[in-house]
C-alpha cells in the first residue's frame, strides 16, 4: 500500500497506483480535516480499523471466477470495487457508508 508522504510518495503516485484521480485524494483530505480527523500539518494519524477475513468462495465457483471484480459507481461520483460474489447485505452497507462519508 502506498500512502501520500510515506517514503516520499506524492499525491500523483498514490493516485496512479490506486487508479483514482488526484482530486479525489485532495477531496478526502479536505473532508477529513473538516471532520477533525486530519491535523492541518498532515502529521501521521492512526485510526482504528476492523479487519475481518474474507468469506470462502463458493465451492461451485472456479478459483479464477472468485477473482472477478465489479465496480459500482455511486451518485456522488465515488466508486466501489468489490468481489463479484459479495453478499448483497454487505454491499448495501458499504454503499451506505461511502455515500454517508
Amino acid at each position: 500500500m502506498l500512502s501520500v508522504g510515506v517514503n516520499g510518495a506524492t499525491v500523483s503516485q498514490v493516485a496512479q497506483r490506486h487508479e483514482i484521480r488526484r482530486q479525489q485524494i485532495y477531496a478526502w483530505r479536505y473532508e477529513l480535516r473538516r471532520k477533525g480527523l486530519l491535523t492541518p500539518d498532515d502529521a501521521t494519524l492512526f485510526l482504528p480499523v476492523d479487519i475481518t477475513s474474507p468469506p470462502e468462495p463458493p465451492e461451485a465457483c472456479a478459483p479464477e471466477a472468485s477473482l472477478a471484480l465489479i465496480e459500482v459507481v455511486l451518485r456522488n461520483g465515488r466508486s466501489l470495487r468489490v468481489d463479484a460474489h459479495v453478499d448483497a447485505a454487505v454491499l448495501t452497507r458499504l454503499i451506505q457508508a461511502v455515500e454517508a462519508a
